[in-house]
């Protein structure tokens, strides 16, 4: 069994840009690079074909990783969310019970999250303890630094 990765369509269609460019722009730079090393004579002892050797193996294993997720992709349709709970691809406003402090987070799979952008995983701690739940629970989340918990002000669908 595949193991599907859960993406939106925003995640989606940056790993396949990502792709794209990688493929077409990146690729060619490379063996623009591993051409004019060549072209110097004995690869022996040449530092700038090596570089440019690992350059290549790095870049097609980036690239052989963003097909792998294109391939296993499952993406979240934002029109088949009912809104009444949390789940991925959703967007929850969440307010600390101890400091009052409001936040909000939108669940996505794990290869989109971004915590600076208030993209939390689903298999995070406060993803995971969030999903399933209605606005005006309250949640308890054991994390690294104690427990934190939420109440759930609000669940947007984008």
């Amino acid at each position: 069994m595949t193991e599907e990765i859960l993406l939106t369509k925003e995640g989606y269609d940056k790993i396949v840009r990502e792709h794209e460019e990688l493929v077409a722009v990146k690729r060619a730079e490379v063996a623009e690079k591993l051409k004019d090393a060549i072209a110097q004579g004995d690869i022996s002892e040449n530092a700038d074909y090596d570089a440019a050797k690992n350059e290549q193996a790095e870049l097609e294993e980036k690239i052989n990783k963003l097909e792998n997720m294109i391939r296993k992709a499952k993406i979240i349709d934002d029109s088949e969310l009912a809104g009444d709970q949390v789940t991925v691809g959703l967007t929850v406003k969440v307010q600390d019970l101890d400091t009052k402090e409001e936040e909000m987070f939108t669940i996505v799979g794990s290869t989109e999250a971004d915590p600076f952008e208030g993209k939390i995983s689903n298999e995070s701690l406060v993803g995971r303890a969030l999903l399933g739940n209605k606005a005006g629970q309250e949640v308890t989340v054991e994390v690294p630094d104690g427990i934190i918990t939420y109440k759930i002000l609000d669940i947007i669908k984008k």
